[in-house]
């Protein structure tokens, strides 16, 4: 029996990686769409329909992960950069799928859980349905990018957007960035530490894009995260724990100022509250492996020391 085909744009990085993996195992022929062709990668540039369009057709899930890192300075360049790659290629795909003859019968396009406005611990979780959308650029950006991915002319086609928060894993992401710095005493609260973070174990994530692929009553926003965020402080303090370093270094924000000019990145990824839940996710009975941070970072951290 010939094994059903996902199709996964922008799918060289961490998550892509992940996600590949996972797949493969369920049974399906995954194909990447990247940069740069080699064995199980079609070239594409995420701009203009190519000879890579043929592999939509008949494909029993395209998922679309391409967009320029945020971990970078937001300067005009890079604004113009974050922006156009998401929403070029979002909108290319459209294009594409709306060609086939047996389109994708589920398409699930990345967004972000930074759509919704800086939350504090003492307001209201963001859910899918009461979330607040906020107006800074991070999030018209992630507004703008669900927007092009609605308008894509593919009613045949189921559409999910995924509002991912921070995902943990020892092999990308944060974590591994996190953890080295912590060994050296910077498992201090970043800023106020008040700021609340949204996460979600890669395993999780992976197993949430599986329910969502076999589930065709479900389309929309969806919310990936854990339905227990923390606060930076507490976050830390988990690192903390688990290194126990000899000293520990204050974080004051004008100190992360400085080192994220150094570095080429911006603050806002890290002095950004945001509080968000999955309520959607829960509702459909999906349910965690790792639902709360300590059983999380319990099961990552030893891998990364």
């Amino acid at each position: 029996m010939e094994r059903p085909k996902l199709i996964l744009a922008g799918g060289s990085g961490f998550l892509g990686r992940h996600l590949a993996r996972h797949f493969t195992q369920l049974g399906y022929a995954v194909v990447v769409l990247g940069r740069t062709a080699r064995p199980g990668v079609v070239r594409w540039n995420g701009r203009t329909v190519g000879p890579w369009a043929a592999e939509l057709e008949g494909a029993a899930v395209l998922i679309n992960l391409a967009g320029k890192s945020v971990d970078c300075r937001y300067h005009a360049v890079n604004r113009y950069a974050i922006v156009r790659s998401r929403t070029d290629s979002t909108r290319i795909l459209g294009e594409a799928v709306a060609a086939c003859v047996t389109p994708p019968a589920v398409w699930l396009n990345a967004s972000t859980a930074t759509i919704y406005q800086d939350t504090r611990e003492a307001q209201p979780a963001n859910t899918e349905t009461h979330g607040l959308l906020g107006r800074n650029f991070s999030e018209t950006v992630a507004q703008r990018w669900e927007a092009e991915f609605n308008l894509a002319p593919v009613p045949a086609t189921r559409r999910v957007a995924l509002r991912a928060a921070i995902v943990l894993g020892t092999d990308g992401g944060a974590l591994p960035v996190m953890a080295q710095l912590a060994r050296f005493g910077l498992c201090t609260p970043q800023g106020s530490g008040q700021q609340c973070i949204s996460w979600l174990h890669i395993a999780d994530f992976c197993r949430a894009v599986e329910f969502l692929v076999a589930r065709p009553d479900l389309e929309g926003a969806f919310n990936l995260c854990a339905p227990a965020p923390l606060s930076n402080h507490a976050f830390m303090a988990l690192l903390d724990q688990h290194y126990r370093p000899r000293w520990h270094l204050p974080q004051p924000q004008w100190l992360l100022e400085i080192g994220a000019f150094l570095l080429g990145t911006e603050t806002e990824l890290i002095l950004k509250s945001r509080k968000v839940i999955p309520d959607r996710l829960l509702s459909a009975g999906f349910r965690f492996r790792f639902s709360d941070c300590p059983t999380a970072l319990a099961d990552l951290l030893p891998r990364l020391t």
